[in-house]
């Protein structure tokens, strides 16, 4: 099970119980605590529950709770259309590049190819990938970053230089005019360098990154080849042609 899933699992539970124990997350879902604890984070991020000493308890108002949950669930189901699209495009032989974006963690999920190779610094879509079998997988090393399980650094860019690849997957915090942000520039360091290896960049987003720019430029509109996204607005896409960039729709509601 997956993290998103996990949370829309303790929410139900949470609706039902009023409180629940990092430790019945435990066992409830059979994970570590650490785990545990990072779904009860991400939760509290959103303003979802209230964290207490050793659990959680919901917010006074329940409408709110009921509005993260269906986000939530829309979500979830956005990003795996957009992910399976994506792995459409990966054939058997390719080498390819993933960053640490959750709708590309969709994409390594619906991977079907087979003899493929992929480099990435995310934990869970090497975790992933790990159970196909006629995939490769390279895990790049470098500095562990604990709460969102990817790897970065100095060693990381320096590693990705020896790498020349099909195809470049990554997502997108934001999409701006002059180009796709990220909100960490630890993690777009990686992400740019991911993109001068490749021959090939497919950036996957959902219709709430665009007119959003973040605090780190990773490149230009021009530097992406395709765009694969649930919907675009109507203004984005004279400026998406003008850069040249293919644009892919999977409409929410409609199976590909």
């Amino acid at each position: 099970m997956y993290q998103e899933e996990r949370l829309v699992a303790i929410m139900r539970y949470l609706k039902e119980h009023q409180r629940m124990s990092v430790q019945e997350i435990c066992e409830r879902f059979g994970v570590s605590r650490d785990t545990a604890r990072r779904d009860l984070v991400k939760l509290s991020e959103q303003n979802a529950i209230i964290r207490t000493r050793g659990g959680a308890v919901l917010p006074v108002v329940q409408k709110e709770i009921e509005s993260y949950k269906e986000r939530l669930d829309l979500k979830s189901e956005v990003k795996s259309r957009i992910g399976a699209e994506a792995a459409r495009h990966i054939k058997q032989g390719d080498l390819v590049l993933m960053d640490t974006s959750t709708t590309v963690q969709h994409a390594a999920q619906a991977l079907q190819a087979e003899e493929v190779t992929v480099v990435t610094n995310s934990i869970d879509i090497a975790d992933i990938l790990s159970t196909k079998e006629r995939v490769t997988v390279h895990l790049l090393g470098g500095v562990f970053h604990a709460h969102s399980r990817y790897l970065y650094g100095v060693g990381t860019v320096k590693k990705l230089q020896e790498y020349h690849v099909d195809k470049c997957f990554m997502g997108g915090g934001g999409v701006a005019e002059d180009g796709i942000y990220f909100p960490s520039e630890d993690d777009g360091q990686v992400v740019r360098q991911m993109i001068a290896q490749a021959e090939q960049v497919i950036v996957l987003v959902d219709r709430t990154k665009f007119n959003k720019k973040l605090f780190f430029k990773v490149c230009a509109l021009e530097r992406i080849d395709v765009l694969i996204a649930d919907d675009v607005p109507e203004e984005w896409q004279e400026r998406l042609a003008q850069a040249e960039v293919e644009v892919i729709r999977v409409m929410p509601g409609v199976r590909s």
